[in-house]
């Protein structure tokens, strides 16, 4: 193919810092969102309450979010969307070790885990417009991380426990942890401890 007829015309870059432009905004007003949500709840957070956070007007939020339930979706897909770029760039599976890993990421934004805890706990509430995403969530890593101990862990895991009951404790450990985090940050060591439980997990050489 010709070069040339690759270069860009006269009006593309106008076009593409427009789009850029507009990427750079949607973003802010997630980061905004994931902020007021985490400190306020699905509940408590208002359009008006991330508009003043990021500087627009509600008609300026409502421009690239129609309303709170559609902006509460992309603020949910934010953390997976982040986790599956980490999974990218480090070009491998997920394994216990990795679990670790992305909670020393996780460590690095507890804005994001405060969200996603406070929107969890409010899921449980009848009619909550998060609690079908966070059923299908749970159930999804339930059975991924039961997969991953068959794999990491083979045959039977230590101690008469099930694979699927130890990824169900592990799920609850990670929640657990992450709660205790945010409220005792400077106490509790959140990858270390996950770590302690891994090596509780795995069968020991007398084993």
């Amino acid at each position: 193919m010709d070069a040339s007829r690759m270069q860009p015309t006269k009006r593309s870059p106008g076009r593409q810092g427009q789009r850029a432009g507009h990427e750079d905004r949607r973003a802010a007003i997630l980061e905004a969102a994931l902020e007021v949500f985490a400190e306020r709840g699905y509940q408590g957070a208002t359009i008006a309450a991330v508009a003043e956070r990021v500087g627009l007007s509600q008609q300026g939020v409502l421009h690239y979010f129609p309303n709170k339930q559609t902006l509460l979706i992309n603020v949910l897909a934010l953390r997976d969307n982040l986790d599956v770029l980490m999974v990218t760039a480090q070009g491998r599976m997920t394994t216990l070790d990795f679990l670790a890993e992305l909670v020393d990421r996780n460590a690095e934004r507890p804005g994001i885990v405060q969200s996603f805890t406070v929107l969890a706990a409010e899921s449980v509430t009848e009619g909550h417009p998060a609690r079908d995403y966070f059923v299908e969530r749970y159930t999804l890593l339930r059975r991924m991380l039961t997969a991953q101990l068959v794999r990491d862990l083979g045959g039977d895991p230590p101690r008469g426990a099930t694979h699927a009951e130890i990824a169900a404790l592990l799920i609850a450990v990670l929640d657990g942890l992450q709660q205790q985090w945010l409220l005792s940050p400077d106490e509790v060591d959140m990858p270390g401890l996950l770590r302690t439980f891994l090596s509780l997990i795995r069968p020991s050489d007398s084993d």
